[in-house]
């Protein structure tokens, strides 16, 4: 077993406005009566090996104080939200800083992604761990791509090598901070923690993962992850 411990921050300040919902995306409710993030936070704070967490909220949230996770043991900080997602994670990575190590664990992972599979996530702490590289989850492309300009095709995109990254991502604490932070600074288009290490010159391990750890955006997501948590988490 690492001596470097594991981390969780979860960026959960966005307003989900695609989701016409009125609320909050993340604080949706389930059809088993858990919120978006609660269902998220039960996941992710069952896993042994992740020791801590710090969730990044909107300034003017007034919800998570009414969540079942707002005094769980592992639970370190509550950081301000920033007008990026990645704004945010910095946010919670300076809030964790004080209780870790810079080559302690730290993943990051999407509070609108409930359906995550604990099977996944433990499989990429133990991959990640071993390579020492940092990885993420992800999903191979099945779908033809089109390239389109216009909304007409140009071309076919080879997808042989194409992947859809997904939550949680995984790096060192140290690093990550740093890739972010210079990012940040070069103004350079941060999608997700993969982005900003690759910026730095990083690569990042790819783990298989199930489709089922989709992020909710619309509507019709939000039925997909309810019939998903019936069939395969409950």
């Amino acid at each position: 077993m690492p001596t470097d411990q594991c981390y969780l921050v979860i960026p959960a300040s966005g307003v989900g406005s695609r989701m016409k919902a009125g609320i909050a995306k993340q604080y949706l409710t389930l059809d088993n009566g858990l919120s978006v993030l609660d269902q998220t936070l039960k996941t992710l704070l069952a896993i042994k090996s992740i020791k801590g967490c710090v969730i990044a909220l909107a300034p003017n949230d007034q919800s998570f104080q009414h969540s079942p996770f707002s005094t769980h043991e592992k639970l370190l900080a509550i950081a301000t939200g920033g007008e990026q997602r990645h704004h945010s994670v910095i946010n919670a990575l300076i809030d964790l800083k004080p209780h870790v190590k810079d080559s302690d664990w730290v993943l990051v992972h999407d509070s609108a992604r409930p359906c995550v599979s604990p099977h996944d996530i433990n499989r990429l702490i133990e991959q990640v761990t071993q390579t020492d590289i940092g990885g993420l989850l992800a999903t191979k492309v099945v779908d033809t791509i089109k390239l389109g300009e216009q909304n007409l095709t140009k071309s076919t995109v080879d997808r042989s090598n194409l992947w859809q990254a997904q939550t949680p991502q995984m790096y060192r604490f140290g690093t990550l901070l740093n890739a972010l932070i210079t990012a940040d600074a070069d103004n350079i288009s941060i999608t997700d923690e993969a982005s900003a290490m690759e910026h730095i010159g990083l690569q990042s391990l790819l783990v298989e993962s199930s489709k089922q750890n989709l992020k909710i955006t619309t509507p019709e997501d939000l039925l997909l992850a309810n019939f998903y948590l019936k069939t395969n988490l409950n």
